[in-house]
């Protein structure tokens, strides 16, 4: 949890290229939980990389926003694999606050996983220095991540 906060307070005090996502175990569930925190402006650029047919600013200016282009972005920027098998998230909820979006999703996977896999690509096709922060807690791994264009997956083995 401190380790959480720290992460927090080091993204909102950076002026670089930073987001932070978390992925947590659902403990008894086959589910995860996936939290993603960055910066609004950088959402709607980089959401253009797969949708640049709509004037984004304008349907993101009224609510609620479409969870459709939500889920499909996300998918198609965050590679989750559960025992090699690749999950598809779902949004349950974002909150937009000032410049800053944070999206909640869940995601199905086994009840007993053995590797989890993460490949973060959000903003990778934009800026040379960013940095996707993850933390993983599954089970008996809790871990921070730091995920960049050059090194943008990372895999663990559970026990």
């Amino acid at each position: 949890m401190l380790k959480a906060l720290a992460i927090s307070f080091w993204l909102i005090t950076q002026q670089s290229h930073v987001t932070m996502t978390s992925i947590d175990y659902v403990r008894g569930t086959d589910s995860l939980k996936v939290t993603c925190r960055m910066y609004f402006d950088d959402f709607l650029k980089d959401l253009q990389t797969i949708d640049d047919d709509r004037n984004l600013t304008a349907i993101f200016s009224a609510q609620p926003f479409p969870a459709d282009l939500i889920n499909h972005y996300f998918n198609a920027k965050v590679f989750i694999y559960v025992n090699n098998k690749l999950l598809i998230g779902k949004l349950l909820t974002y909150n937009l606050t000032g410049n800053e979006i944070i999206l909640n999703l869940i995601y199905k996977a086994d009840k007993k996983p053995k590797s989890l896999t993460v490949r973060n690509m959000i903003l990778t096709g934009w800026f040379s220095d960013q940095t996707n922060l993850t933390i993983i807690r599954m089970k008996n791994i809790e871990q921070g991540i730091k995920l960049t264009p050059g090194h943008n997956e990372e895999t663990f083995t559970i026990k």
